[in-house]
């Protein structure tokens, strides 16, 4: 009997964000669903991104980002830019509508996000696969009364579902890419959402 089942770490509840951060030449931006209140005098915040993600490199680099609250009203393209490409490659933030807070970080523009906080990051863990950001929050604000989507209502109500009747192979539990093979290595990595084998299932 499987003793880890990677489909339970699907029933703990999470938000949706967008974190931006800036390399020195442009704005990039990724999301995550590991945004966490660790204390509130001062107030502290965590966030873990994987180590394979191009922010993860730059934040750990400059020490700031900021942390946009998706909400449900959340597009799926705004999940395509920031989450199904590499900032080292691609200028994420081009197209996306956006402003500057006070640490001169990207905010995203609209309905989309209803607060946003900026983080100074006082300390790092290395969590193998993901680094831990503990920050300090410099500037916090309400934009709107918006509900704030999580993992599940994304999965529910945005993702778009994947078409696979026809193929014959495996499909990311995450994002939904189709990998078609026979075999899915032990070691094999989503190239959409960098996840491993263990979120993906053979297609019945």
């Amino acid at each position: 009997m499987e003793q880890i089942e990677s489909k339970a770490l699907f029933n703990i509840g999470y938000g949706l964000y967008a974190v931006t951060c800036n390399d020195g030449k442009k704005d990039n931006g990724l999301i995550v669903n590991t945004l966490i209140q660790q204390a509130s005098s001062p107030l502290i915040l965590s966030v873990a991104i994987n180590k394979q993600n191009y922010s993860h490199d730059v934040i750990k680099e400059t020490k700031k980002m900021n942390v946009c609250c998706l909400t449900i009203d959340t597009p799926f393209d705004i999940f395509e830019k920031l989450g199904f490409h590499s900032g080292r490659d691609t200028d994420k933030l081009k197209d996306v509508f956006h402003w500057k807070s006070q640490n001169g970080l990207a905010v995203l523009s609209g309905e989309i996000i209803n607060a946003f906080f900026s983080l100074e990051v006082e300390s790092y863990i290395d969590l193998g696969s993901h680094g831990l950001f503990i920050c300090r929050v410099t500037e916090a604000k309400t934009l709107s009364s918006s509900e704030t989507m999580t993992y599940s209502y994304y999965h529910k109500n945005v993702k778009p579902k994947k078409d696979t009747s026809k193929k014959k192979g495996y499909v990311c539990k995450i994002c939904g890419y189709v990998h078609e093979s026979d075999t899915l290595p032990s070691d094999f990595v989503c190239p959409i959402c960098k996840h491993g084998a263990q979120d993906f299932e053979p297609i019945n």
